[in-house]
């Protein structure tokens, strides 16, 4: 039962990156990076994903303090 409440609250944590990406893409909205390469435009799919990989992170940073 400790594993299911586990994986429970990793992915509760990846949920919440997730939302937080969410929200900084849609108040940011279409961005770019531009370099000596050119530019390229970033969507709202690697925000989101970057915001749940900080989740787990503040999750593994969580269960290291507990």
């Amino acid at each position: 039962m400790a594993k299911k409440k586990k994986i429970a609250e990793a992915a509760g944590f990846a949920a919440g990156g997730g939302a937080f990406g969410v929200g900084v893409a849609s108040m940011v909205g279409n961005m770019g990076l531009v370099g000596t390469f050119g530019g390229v435009a970033v969507g709202a799919a690697p925000v989101v994903a970057a915001g749940t990989v900080v989740g787990i992170a503040a999750y593994g940073i969580k269960k290291v303090f507990d």
